[in-house]
């Protein structure tokens, strides 16, 4: 069984993620979060299981004295891999709790403002004029609603644009219920924590233990 201060690093930044995920899902305003948040987020959330697993297992042949610098070194490294994914992937938007049927009017109200020259097919659209395209992807389940780019290249100007016009619209125009899956997120966040909270409270020497065996102080 994983010590408890291993336990801690490992599921503190995932309780941190269902715990914003939950908040934005249980809002009465849907949430609009650009692509690059939604995945550094995602990284961050992750960062912990990684460091107990695979990043862990690389060290085990380094000398003591040296085991300090690398763990930061490594940390700098994921937080460099994690910018350079958020900096290649296409722009994208994510509305958090709300539906395809309530985005719809919102969304076209903002397009309209926007580019006069905007065209509609489907559920894609193209702004010519801001130089973005893009397609509406629906997760009826999880209430959310992602506006994915198409086409090459895109504005990212124009992209920042939509993003806080839509925000803007969604605020004053749309209302919302906590759905479903943000209670279930919050509800896993809060057992998370406490479990932690728990561990810090009864097992404090294994805590501290646990840190000087990972840094090998």
């Amino acid at each position: 069984m994983m010590d408890p201060f291993r336990l801690c690093v490992a599921l503190g930044p995932l309780a941190l993620y269902f715990l914003a995920i939950g908040l934005k899902n249980f809002s009465r305003t849907p949430r609009v979060v650009s692509g690059t948040r939604d995945t550094a987020a995602l990284g961050f959330a992750t960062a912990g299981l990684l460091l107990v697993g695979p990043i862990e297992l690389l060290l085990p042949a380094l000398p003591l004295r040296v085991t300090a610098y690398v763990w930061l070194l490594l940390l700098v490294l994921y937080v460099l891999f994690v910018s350079l994914v958020v900096l290649l992937l296409a722009p994208r938007l994510v509305v958090y709790n709300v539906s395809y049927e309530q985005i719809r009017p919102a969304l076209a109200e903002v397009v309209n403002q926007l580019d006069a020259e905007a065209r509609w097919a489907g559920g894609s659209v193209s702004l010519p004029r801001l130089n973005v395209e893009f397609y509406l992807d629906d997760y009826p389940f999880i209430r959310n609603v992602s506006l994915i780019s198409t086409g090459t290249p895109q504005s990212y100007s124009g992209w920042r644009q939509l993003e806080r016009r839509l925000r803007e619209q969604l605020r004053t125009s749309v209302e919302t219920v906590p759905n479903a899956w943000g209670v279930g997120a919050l509800t896993t966040a809060v057992v998370i924590l406490g479990r932690m909270g728990w561990l810090v409270y009864a097992h404090p020497e294994q805590i501290t233990q646990g840190f000087v065996e990972m840094m090998r102080l």
